[in-house]
This record gives C-alpha cells, sequence and structure tokens, in this order.
C-alpha cells in the first residue's frame, strides 16, 4: 500500500511538471516553479556530497546557446524600446525547467532506486492518460468540474468560452505537443526494449495507453494528431515487423499492435454512431479526416486561418535581423511559430533558438544510440510544430539531461559494451 502511494505521489510529481497548474489559493506561484525549487535543492546536496560539479559538454553547450539567445532577445527590446521580455529572460525559463526535471527525476529514481528512458516512459504516459481521462470527467460530471475549477487556476474561462475539452493542466497546443511527445515515447519504448517487447501484458497496456491519448488528446488539441502520424510512421520503420526474419517479440507486437488498433477503431465508430457528445469531439477532433472523405479536401477551420490570417512577417531589415521586440499579448495576431520568433528577435536570435534544439537532439542521438531515431523525428517534430505555434519544448530534453546526470555510471570496459545499446549508455559529447 505503501509503495502504492508513492507510485502515486511521483506520479502527480510528475503531472505538476509536464502539466503545470496554479492553485486559486496561491495563483502567484505554479507547481513548475515549485519542483524547480526543489530541484535546485536536491542539486545542491548532490553536488556538496560529491564535492565537485559535474556539467556534460552537451549540457554545457545548451546553456551557453540559452543565454545568447536571451541575450540577443534582450538587445532586441533595448534596441526597440520595448518592455516586453518574453524570451529575453529564457535563461530563467530553460533553468526552471532543467531544475523541475532534476526534482521528479530524483523522486523517480530514490522511489524505484533506478532512472531510465523506458521507467519515465510508463510515468508521462500514465500521466496522459489520467489527464485524457480528467478531461472527459470535468465534461461530463458537473460535481468534479466544480472540485477541479474551485482549486485548480489554468484559464479555464477561456476554455468555456472556446468550448473546449481541458484537464487538470491540459489544454491547447500546449497538451497536444506533450500528448505527442508521449505517442513518439511510447513508440520507442515498443520498438527498442526488449524486455517490453516481450512482455504481452506490458505491450497491451502501452497500446490502450497510446490509442486512448490518440483519440481523447486529439479532442483536446488537434496538434496530438502531428504526434501522432509521426508515431505511426515511426512504428513501422522501426519496429522491425516488416523485416523478412520476423523476430517472436516482433510478431508478437505487430499482432497486439493489430488487434488494439481494429478494437479502438470500431469502438470510436460504435460511439460515434450512438453518443452525441463523442460525435461532436471527434467531429473536431478528426475535421481534416473527415473534410476529406466528405469533401475530398484536407482542411480544417484552424489550418484555413492560419494560412489566411496568420502569416505575418517583418516589413524592414531591421526586424528581419533583430526583430521588434515584440511578442506578448497576442500583439501580431499570429500563433505562427516562425513567425512570432522571428518577429520578436529577429533571424539571428531565431537561428540561435533553433541551433539550441538541434544541438540537445543531436546530443542524445549519440548518447542514446538504441533511441537515435526518436531523437531524430523529435528534432523533426520541433520545426514541423513551430508552423503552428510558438512553443519551447526543452522541457522533455531537461529530463533526458537529468537523466544522464542522476544515473549510476560504470567506467569499466565490460559495462561499456553492456551498455553501448541501451538508454543507459552514458557517453557525453
Amino acid at each position: 500500500m505503501i509503495r502504492l502511494l508513492l507510485y502515486i505521489s511521483v506520479g502527480i510529481a510528475v503531472s505538476f511538471y509536464l502539466f503545470p497548474i496554479s492553485f486559486t489559493f496561491l495563483p502567484s506561484l505554479n507547481t513548475k516553479m515549485i519542483l524547480a525549487v526543489l530541484g535546485a535543492m536536491f542539486a545542491g546536496l548532490n553536488w556538496l556530497r560529491e564535492g565537485e560539479i559535474k556539467i556534460s559538454k552537451g549540457f554545457l553547450l545548451s546553456v551557453v546557446l540559452a543565454l545568447l539567445f536571451s541575450f540577443i532577445s534582450f538587445y532586441s527590446t533595448d534596441i526597440n524600446k520595448t518592455t516586453d521580455y518574453a524570451y529575453a529572460t529564457y535563461i530563467t525559463s530553460f533553468a526552471v525547467w532543467y531544475f523541475g526535471a532534476y526534482a521528479i527525476c530524483t523522486f523517480i529514481k530514490a522511489v524505484h532506486g533506478q532512472l531510465d528512458f523506458k521507467l519515465f516512459t510508463f510515468y508521462a504516459t500514465a500521466i496522459c492518460v489520467f489527464q485524457c481521462a480528467a478531461a472527459l470527467l470535468i465534461d461530463n460530471i458537473p460535481s468534479f468540474k466544480i472540485l477541479v475549477d474551485s482549486y485548480v487556476s489554468q484559464g479555464q474561462e477561456f476554455f468555456e468560452e472556446v468550448d473546449r475539452l481541458y484537464g487538470i493542466g491540459a489544454a491547447l497546443d500546449p497538451a497536444g505537443v506533450r500528448f505527442s511527445i508521449v505517442l513518439l515515447m511510447i513508440t520507442a519504448v515498443l520498438n527498442n526494449d526488449e524486455e517490453v517487447r516481450n512482455n504481452g501484458w506490458a505491450i497491451s497496456l502501452l497500446l490502450i495507453s497510446f490509442f486512448f491519448i490518440a483519440i481523447i488528446g486529439n479532442a483536446i488539441s488537434r496538434t496530438t494528431v502531428i504526434g501522432l502520424g509521426s508515431s505511426l510512421a515511426y512504428f513501422i520503420v522501426g519496429s522491425s515487423v516488416f523485416k523478412r526474419a520476423v523476430q517472436n517479440y516482433s510478431s508478437k507486437l505487430s499482432l497486439l499492435f493489430g488487434f488494439f488498433l481494429v478494437v479502438a477503431i470500431g469502438l470510436s465508430i460504435y460511439l460515434y454512431q450512438t453518443n452525441a457528445e463523442f460525435y461532436d469531439q471527434m467531429r473536431f477532433a478528426f475535421e481534416g479526416f473527415f473534410n476529406y472523405v466528405e469533401h475530398g479536401e484536407w482542411r480544417t477551420d484552424s489550418t484555413d486561418k492560419l494560412n489566411r490570417e496568420m502569416w505575418i512577417w517583418p516589413q524592414d531589415q531591421q526586424t528581419w535581423l533583430i526583430g521588434s521586440g515584440l511578442f506578448d499579448n497576442y500583439v501580431y495576431s499570429t500563433d505562427i511559430g516562425y513567425c512570432r520568433f522571428i518577429l520578436y528577435c529577429g533571424l539571428i536570435g531565431f537561428s540561435v533558438f533553433a541551433l539550441l534544439f538541434v544541438v540537445n537532439a543531436l546530443v542524445f542521438m549519440r548518447r542514446h544510440q538504441q533511441y537515435w531515431m526518436f531523437f531524430m523525428i523529435l528534432l523533426a517534430f520541433t520545426f514541423v510544430i513551430w508552423l503552428k505555434v510558438a512553443t519551447d519544448i526543452f522541457f522533455i530534453y531537461a529530463v533526458f539531461y537529468c537523466i544522464d546526470s542522476l544515473k549510476v555510471t560504470e567506467s569499466t570496459v565490460e559495462n561499456e559494451e553492456v551498455y553501448e545499446n541501451s538508454v543507459l549508455h552514458p557517453r557525453y559529447i
């Protein structure tokens, strides 16, 4: 029982990190900031115990790029005489994400005695399933909605105004980005972890979670469909299912995937035809698919608006180079990440920001060769998502940096060979 309570407590901490919220009785402080304070304390204690601060070259380069991006953004506000420090203080956000990740990774390691990609994926998957279930409960049970809204401050008035599903900190594009990344992580574990691939129960639970997040997550945020499409492509390419010499676990994985895919489609069709609310949610979630089937054209209202109104570019050379120093309050009436970043800090600032994520992806492609394809797809996902929204996904790289810094490393040649193709491989660039 105590063990179960510890697992639930760690799960809550992971939710507070991935889906930060504020409380109505403490509106000025969100859960991400609280975790960052705890993480800084844990890091300080670890550094004191070890007697030295160990920083990998990859993380150090990321810090330098974050500092440089912050400086360029600050210079943009200074030269344009604005007070919009949305990304001029990015190094602070960078640090908050890192130390918040340090806190949850410390909790996971304290409870389980180990820390790796697979274990974090299990927690992140459970939290995304919970968020999707919570969104359905909030939408269908008024008493539960009142309970959540009484204690959680997350801008739910806007979600109600635009008639969108929301969980506990999970809503709109930020939720879709997280759902997408977790779908990719599930696929990575199914493709690469032999222990999971040989365990029918583990495969089944992950696949049930995958389809639940894909369907309900897309009803919360249609951004999830990007992760769904990427994950299906990743599964086909990376799972060995279609290779001639199909191994036993690949057969089991492919059979279970096919079974749960049929179940998910069948159940969705049934609810679509019998439940009016589910009908409306699916029409919204998969609007592009329905438009293609019914009208022969893949389009949605949101993409139409993006194409019609939101491609807004600088009008002068200085803004192209260094930006206008304006980002907040929807000042340019555009969501498109490329437009907003360039309008704020110019091509110079955006290039540094983009390079930060290229470096992060390359670092982990090299460190975790078992999951190199996951990090390559994650990098591509970053550049695709900026077509729709300006967002920062350093939060997931922060977790991987902390996993590497907190795991137990071995220096013998024998263990180095064992870890060569493992998620625990300690290689640094």
